[in-house]
C-alpha cells in the first residue's frame, strides 16, 4: 500500500472515531468520564457566565455609554449615594440590579433586548431626547420599586437598623409612621440618587401646561 492511502486511512479512521465520539459518546468512554467532562464544561460555562455578568453590573460599564456619562451620572455624582461623609458609594448595580439569581437574570434580560436595542437606535443620545423620556424612565423604575418593596434598597437600608439617637426627631418619627403604614422606601425617598422626585416631574409638566 503507498504511504499516500495510508496517510488518507489514518485522516479517514480520524474523523470517524470523531464523529463516533460525538454521535456515539457513551460507545467511546465510559460513563464516568462522560459525567467529569459534563461537570467540567458546566462548571466552566458558570463561572463565564457569571464573569460576564459581574462585569456587565459595574458601574465602569454602565457610564462607558455617551448617554449615561454625560446625563446621568452627572446627577447621581451630587447624590449622597455618591459622595458622603462616611465615604460609602452606591453603585449602579447595587440599587438596579438584584442580588438574588432569578430577578437578576430577568434585568440582564431586559438589558439585552429592550435597552441595549435602544441605545444603538439613539433613543436617548441628546440632552433633549433624554430630557424628554426621563420621566418616563423614573416612573418605570419607581413603580418597579414600589411592587418589589424596595428589595434594592433594603439590601442596605433595614427598619431594625436604623437608630433613634442617630436620626432627628422628625425623620424617626416619620420613618416609625412609615414601617406601621407599610409604606416602601421609594414612597419618600424616589429623588434621592437622580436628582429629581414625582413632585419635581409633576411640578414640571404643571407648569409646561399653564405656559401652553
Amino acid at each position: 500500500m503507498a504511504a499516500s492511502e495510508k496517510r488518507t486511512n489514518i485522516v479517514v479512521r480520524l474523523f470517524r472515531w470523531i464523529w463516533n465520539l460525538i454521535t456515539q459518546p457513551a460507545t467511546r468512554m465510559g460513563a464516568g468520564v462522560l459525567v467529569i467532562i459534563g461537570v467540567v464544561v458546566g462548571i466552566a460555562g458558570w463561572t463565564t457566565k457569571m464573569t460576564i455578568i459581574d462585569a456587565t453590573s459595574s458601574t465602569a460599564f454602565c457610564i462607558s455609554c455617551h448617554e449615561m456619562e454625560a446625563f446621568v451620572l452627572p446627577a447621581v455624582a451630587e447624590s449622597s449615594h455618591w459622595t458622603n461623609a462616611s465615604g460609602v458609594r452606591a453603585e449602579c448595580a447595587d440599587c438596579h440590579v438584584p442580588k438574588e439569581y432569578f430577578p437578576k437574570m430577568a434585568v440582564k434580560i431586559n438589558a439585552g433586548l429592550v435597552e441595549l436595542p435602544a441605545h444603538f437606535m439613539g433613543k436617548i443620545s441628546t440632552r433633549e431626547k433624554y430630557d424628554a423620556y426621563r420621566p418616563v424612565m423614573a416612573h418605570r423604575v419607581w413603580d418597579q420599586m414600589r411592587a418589589n418593596d424596595s428589595r434594592e434598597c433594603r439590601s442596605c437600608h433595614l427598619w431594625e437598623a436604623m437608630s433613634e439617637e442617630a436620626q432627628s426627631r422628625p425623620a424617626w418619627m416619620v420613618h416609625q409612621r412609615a414601617e406601621e403604614q407599610g409604606q416602601t422606601c421609594i414612597d419618600c425617598h424616589d429623588g434621592v440618587s437622580h436628582g429629581k422626585s414625582r413632585r419635581d416631574y409633576e411640578r414640571a409638566a404643571q407648569a409646561a401646561g399653564n405656559s401652553g
